[in-house]
């Protein structure tokens, strides 16, 4: 391995400490949801935070955005919030050396590093469809200019899983453009004695910057660099295509608890997500098990259960750990062909 890969590999391992430490002071638990944010980060990801209130999804990001010192915005999204709401407007100004008038855009809270979605099923399909815009295209189209977000450019969106009433679901296709459906569950009683004792006493910690924005997209095309083999590119791909019920070697138990199963940027996404998952723990290659730690938050979001499953009780993760236990791993696969 190369001395500067090395270097690489030993950075971003500090960084990752120092990051850790730092959300520690703030934020008691959630080890994996603050891994899966990591990962989404290095691999240019937008995330979709789903728990219940109170459970600090917005501290985490809000504080996550200051120790990377990124600029931050929140957008709370209602039924009235309207597209222009969030990624600015023209307005009419005098110029005052020409003393006639002009039109100038005013950036919305897009314009930032770091957004939070609060509640992104609770505005119209419009104002969603604008922000995924962004989220894809990472520009704002307004009077016909369009205008460049700042880079590097992350999206977290929340949803409340228990209150439906009044909202507008996200659809599939805009669903698939976030690379993780994070879940966001309750602590441990442990965890939550130890919220009890830092939220009800003393000042609020104060956080540390560890990573500019310029570093971050550094470990971004480092990620990029990472080594990955033909036979986890296979396994990525089977099991991806092993959530689609028509596929003719689908698992026998898929066609009746999946109506539909995910798309090839599924694929896609497993493998980055592999790759910066692989860095975060100082490997310059990609693992089978790698792909197996990131498939939940990566699939579970892209598979339309049936309404034999919805009435059961099944949810997406529990045919996920199905599909794990199913799908043969590659060395599995060569040790048959050699009995």
């Amino acid at each position: 391995m190369p001395s500067s890969d090395e270097a690489n590999i030993a950075e971003l391992r500090a960084t990752v400490r120092a990051l850790t430490e730092q959300l520690g002071k703030v934020i008691v638990g959630q080890e994996q949801v603050i891994e899966q944010l990591l990962i989404g980060l290095c691999s240019r990801g937008h995330c979709l935070l789903v728990g219940v209130p109170g459970l600090a999804k917005t501290l985490l990001v809000s504080s996550l955005a200051r120790i990377l010192d990124l600029s931050f915005k929140r957008i709370q999204f209602t039924p009235d919030l309207m597209p222009a709401d969030i990624t600015g407007t023209d307005i009419l100004q005098d110029d005052p050396e020409t003393h006639r008038r002009r039109f100038v855009f005013l950036p919305g809270p897009l314009f930032a590093n770091m957004i939070l979605a609060d509640e992104i099923n609770r505005t119209p399909p419009k104002t969603q469809a604008a922000l995924l815009e962004a989220m894809q295209e990472h520009h704002v189209t307004a009077g016909g200019q369009t205008y460049p977000l700042p880079a590097p450019f992350f999206v977290l969106a929340t949803q409340n899983p228990i209150e439906q009433e009044g909202t507008y679901p996200l659809p599939e296709a805009q669903l698939d453009r976030f690379m993780f459906q994070i879940a966001v569950t309750y602590p441990s009683r442990a965890e939550e004695i130890t919220i009890m004792k830092q939220t009800t006493a003393g000042k609020p910690p104060e956080l540390e910057h560890v990573l500019t924005a310029e570093r971050i997209m550094r470990l971004q095309e480092l990620v990029r660099q990472v080594i990955v083999a033909d036979h986890v590119f296979q396994y990525a791909v089977d099991l991806v295509r092993a959530t689609r019920p028509k596929e003719a070697d689908a698992p026998k138990f898929l066609p009746e608890l999946v109506s539909w199963g995910a798309g090839p940027r599924a694929s896609q996404y497993l493998i980055l997500a592999g790759k910066a998952r692989a860095l975060l723990h100082g490997r310059l290659h990609v693992a089978t098990s790698d792909i197996r730690e990131v498939a939940y938050p990566v699939l579970r979001h892209r598979l339309i259960t049936t309404f034999h499953a919805d009435a059961e009780g099944i949810t997406t993760d529990q045919i996920i750990a199905r599909l794990l236990k199913t799908i043969a791993l590659p060395q599995e696969t060569a040790a048959d062909k050699l009995k």
